[in-house]
């Protein structure tokens, strides 16, 4: 009887698939791109290897997907007798995924994280699903069941310590992410999770070191781990005011992986948009962009991911386009049902409007539309980091419409919570002059 790199039992028809399972196991958990060498055991018709296969074709986010992982799925599903009773939820788990069944999903992932806590692909795939509903308490509660049995395994607490600081729980977060170092120092979602704890502290300079330091470890790994590592470490120079390093770091690491990715594009979207709020000149940046964000062909797989195609297209001058994709995210919205109708009519549409006004400088419409979406944003999914952006234009758009009093309300708790933050000062400094406090920083001791 076989058993994976974690100690699964696995059921294979061929033997020599034994790797292959392996590498999608330690590398999903690990965010490897040896993940994909399930793809060289593919005419292994066992049960497992077809799941992961299919769920590998998921991964890729794009409205083609589903249609992509059915053959794999099909094959699994035939199979399915002959595999173990942990094989087959993971199977049931993916088939429901590719039905568009995501609650069904997570149950599943619940129930293996009980039943087989060692499963950390199944864990880590349940986080996956749970991140991109904004259901960060069950992130937590799926990781904490794995405690127990695979407090071993270094990737469970990078797992747990994205889930803490999600929660908002950062010292929680700060010691999972420092055990997952200390186990095994080349963790790549330990340091994006303890990346998280130093910027919602303020801890920029730190951070910036931090990651600097861990940097030369991220080799190996798929395009989204490394292109969304380096966005934090843009982060942390653009607050610093290092613009030069963050236009490099665009260049060569999070806009140079794998162009025609979901989560490489969003990376690019973000990072432009915030070096242009912070008062950056990025060139003809956009314009390249646009053109990869053009092809997405209306995916609507993820609400979170279409807001920042449709920004990513009006600011690379696409406005028709940007319009076109306005009224599918609006046609789409009426198609679906329960809660998934919910976020994206009552939260995704009125975010789409109003990124897209303020890309054509609609400032009264923006901040209406995105002061509508913004209590609720975190039902469309993504981070906190990466859901500031929203806030961050919203901001803008408060300023650029005179609503300087509701904006100075906004700034100063962000400032305060990042003091070190250049950009924030500079922010504020303009600000405080508007509103005819031009001595404040003086009284506040920044400058």
């Amino acid at each position: 009887m076989s058993t994976d790199v974690l100690g699964n039992r696995v059921t294979l028809r061929e033997a020599a698939s034994l790797a292959a399972v392996d590498d999608f196991v330690e590398g999903f958990i690990a965010s490897e791109a040896r993940a994909v060498n399930i793809l060289q055991a593919q005419e292994d018709g066992s049960a497992i290897v077809q799941a992961y296969c299919a769920a590998l074709h998921m991964f890729a986010e794009t409205a083609d997907a589903p249609a992509n992982a059915r053959p794999f799925l099909a094959r699994a599903q035939a199979a399915a007798r002959e595999a173990s009773e942990r094989e087959q939820r993971f199977v049931a788990a993916v088939a429901a995924w590719v039905d568009g069944d995501v609650p069904r999903a997570i149950a599943l992932h619940e129930e293996q994280a009980r039943a087989f806590p060692r499963d950390l692909a199944s864990l880590k795939l349940g986080q996956y699903h749970l991140f991109n509903r904004g259901d960060s308490p069950g992130m937590l509660r799926v990781a904490l069941h794995a405690v127990p049995a695979a407090s071993d395994v270094p990737f469970l607490h990078g797992m747990l310590a994205f889930a803490w600081e999600q929660c908002h729980f950062l010292e929680q977060a700060e010691a999972s992410a420092r055990e997952a170092i200390a186990m095994r120092r080349k963790e790549p979602w330990a340091h994006h999770a303890l990346a998280h704890v130093m910027l919602t502290q303020g801890r920029l300079s730190e951070g910036h070191a931090f990651l600097a330091e861990m940097s030369p470890t991220w080799t190996g790994l798929n395009s989204f781990m490394v292109t969304h590592n380096w966005w934090h470490q843009a982060l942390f120079a653009l607050d610093l005011d290092r613009h030069d390093e963050v236009l490099a770091i665009y260049d060569a690491h999070v806009w140079a992986e794998v162009k025609e990715y979901s989560q490489d594009q969003v990376n690019a979207v973000s990072l432009l948009a915030r070096i242009e709020l912070a008062g950056g000149d990025v060139g003809d940046r956009w314009q390249d962009l646009g053109t990869w964000l053009a092809r997405r062909a209306h995916d609507h797989v993820l609400p979170f991911l279409d807001l920042q195609y449709l920004y990513g297209l009006a600011r690379a001058g696409r406005i028709e386009a940007a319009r076109e994709w306005l009224a599918s995210i609006e046609a789409h919205a009426l198609t679906r049902e329960g809660q998934e109708a919910a976020v994206w009519q009552r939260v995704c549409v009125p975010a789409a409007r109003g990124l897209l006004a303020h890309a054509t400088g609609d400032w009264k419409t923006a901040v209406e539309a995105l002061g509508h979406a913004l209590p609720r944003l975190v039902e469309i999914g993504g981070s906190h980091a990466q859901r500031d952006l929203f806030a961050q234009l919203h901001l803008d758009a408060m300023v650029r419409s005179g609503h300087l009093s509701g904006a100075q309300n906004l700034l100063q708790p962000q400032l305060r919570a990042q003091p070190e933050s250049k950009r924030l000062q500079r922010q504020a400094k303009k600000l405080y002059a508007s509103l005819g406090l031009p001595d404040l920083p003086a009284y506040l001791r920044w400058s």
